[in-house]
């Protein structure tokens, strides 16, 4: 018997503590970049590459484990991903140890972990009401951020004493405890598949659904400016403490530990986002999230060389932003698609925000080689390229709000009219 009732208190604490484990192992390639740069031999292109290869591997995945979900239900896809994750997380671990292996196998760990995103917020859906989802929302993506920032600690305390090697242990041991967690939640919980009635297709509820194809551009835009600005920043903020006159392996360290902050106050965005989208509508916090991100991305590369407080302080403020509307693209999303093609709409969301993701730090790489990292004008246009993207999301937000079609956006609990569901087991 399941120690937790789905759609619960200790039902939606438990779905939210696995995605802390698995989103531990999310970053950690990021969290040791400078080293691995240093110890692989790796140039801001080679770098960019394996994370655009694990993004790229992962809208993949995040595709076709989102349109399964809709055919055999959330549940049983959600389980098979956590299976998978953990033992992909070990074999990374063990055994990525120069470009083509941590090339190889932090692709393979993508294509596991890309099972457990889309179908969690799908079963957040399923079983929370609509008058609860945006917080429940923002309680699931703040795990993500309390694992990133978790893995960031575990980072900074493993580089200085066992290398990259011990920090890959340790972060892989996230996807392990959150399995447990997720195998204990799911014991109870129904998988949900949802009838399609007759004459419904993918393309009248999905593409030619303006406030769904604008949730969708919004989060593509949101998804290139956040997946780029996770890449990068320990990286960054390891170089303007080398700047300040640190060694490389303490500035890595440094770095790790500031981005870790950096990720806690997204995770206090994500539960206020969801919170504010409740009571104040789901566009108005998107705008303004996206907005101060959009601003964050254009200043923030200029400020290696100046006061670390400054430059933590931005930081700071960036994180929450950045992530901020996270939750509510999620929550908007099941509230303007018809329940049968949730799954469907979440593939094609998946698809373009995170192949976004996956151009946006090659780019940044890219941008850095031309012109050379040791020039401080390479950190700021770096992160122009996430801001002109983040600008692209505030127009996204702001064409969603003036559409008639959306207004149920702008109020307190908008919802899409439910369509029958058939649970089965």
């Amino acid at each position: 018997m399941s120690i937790v009732t789905p759609g619960g208190g200790g039902w939606l604490l438990a779905i939210c503590l696995s995605r802390v484990g698995a989103y531990m192992v999310y970053i950690s390639y990021a969290a040791t970049l400078p080293v691995l740069q240093r110890e692989w031999q790796l140039s801001g292109t080679a770098a960019g590459s394996i994370a655009s290869a694990f993004q790229v591997a992962y809208a993949i995945s995040l595709m076709g484990c989102s349109a399964l979900a809709d055919r055999v239900g959330a549940r049983r896809v959600f389980l098979i991903g956590t299976v998978a994750s953990a033992m992909a997380s070990l074999a990374f671990a063990a055994l990525a140890r120069d470009f083509w292996s941590g090339l190889g196998l932090y692709t393979l760990l993508a294509l596991t972990l890309g099972g457990t995103y889309t179908t969690g917020i799908l079963l957040v859906a399923e079983n929370v009401p609509t008058e609860r989802r945006g917080r429940a929302m923002g309680g699931y993506l703040a795990g993500h951020s309390l694992g990133l920032a978790l893995a960031l600690l575990l980072a900074g305390v493993a580089i200085p004493r066992g290398g990259y090697v011990l920090a890959f242990w340790l972060l892989a041991s996230g996807p392990v405890i959150g399995g447990v967690l997720a195998w204990l939640a799911m014991l109870s919980t129904t998988n949900v598949i949802t009838a399609r009635r007759r004459g419904q297709r993918f393309g009248g509820e999905v593409l030619k659904n303006r406030p769904a194809m604008l949730v969708i551009a919004g989060y593509t835009m949101h998804s290139w400016e956040l997946l780029g600005m996770w890449a990068w920043t320990p990286a960054f903020l390891a170089a303007c403490f080398v700047a300040a006159g640190s060694e490389l392996t303490r500035g890595a360290g440094l770095g790790a530990y500031m981005t870790s902050l950096f990720h806690l106050t997204g995770m206090a965005a994500s539960l206020l986002a969801g919170v504010f989208a409740d009571r104040f509508g789901r566009t108005p916090v998107i705008l303004a999230m996206a907005a101060v991100s959009a601003g964050c991305s254009l200043v923030f590369g200029w400020l290696i060389g100046t006061s670390l407080t400054v430059v933590v302080g931005v930081g700071l403020l960036y994180g929450f932003a950045a992530l901020g509307d996270s939750p509510i693209y999620s929550t908007a999303i099941t509230e303007v698609v018809a329940p049968a093609y949730r799954g469907a709409a979440l593939a094609l969301r998946s698809l373009l925000g995170y192949g976004a993701g996956a151009v946006a730090p090659l780019l940044f790489g890219a941008i850095l080689d031309w012109y050379g990292i040791e020039h401080a004008g390479a950190w700021g246009w770096a992160f122009v390229s996430l801001g002109i993207a983040g600008t692209g999301a505030v127009a996204a937000a702001v064409l969603l709000y003036r559409t008639p079609e959306a207004v149920a956006l702008h109020q307190r609990h908008g919802a899409h009219p439910a369509a029958a569901s058939v649970p089965v087991r």
